[in-house]
């Protein structure tokens, strides 16, 4: 079993309207059979974190077309993006990109 994680989980770009304007969590998730990854993640904060209109954050699986999603400062594209393998301590940005005008 896989212990629990300690994950810094931050919202930007006004996606933190989605999570009651909180742009920073401090996260401990808990043990679980599997590796946590980014897809294990993205259900738990729609589950414990998300407050408003999922559809702006969630679509299917993964995150919105428009939301960069960067993993201790890194583009997720370049780690694996939802089967990145979380580690303790790891730093999660979600930045949402859609902008009205």
């Amino acid at each position: 079993m896989a212990a629990p994680l300690s994950v810094e989980v931050e919202f930007g770009g006004g996606a933190e309207l989605l999570f009651d304007g909180i742009k920073k969590h401090q996260v401990t998730l808990p043990g679980q059979e599997e590796p946590w990854d980014i897809r294990n993640l993205l259900v738990w904060i729609k589950k414990n974190l998300l407050k408003e209109r999922p559809e702006l954050f969630i679509q299917g699986d993964s995150v919105r077309p428009g939301i960069l999603v960067l993993i201790n400062d890194a583009d997720w594209e370049l780690l694996g993006e939802l089967d990145y393998q979380l580690q303790d301590q790891d730093s999660v940005l979600f930045i949402s990109t859609l902008h009205g005008g």
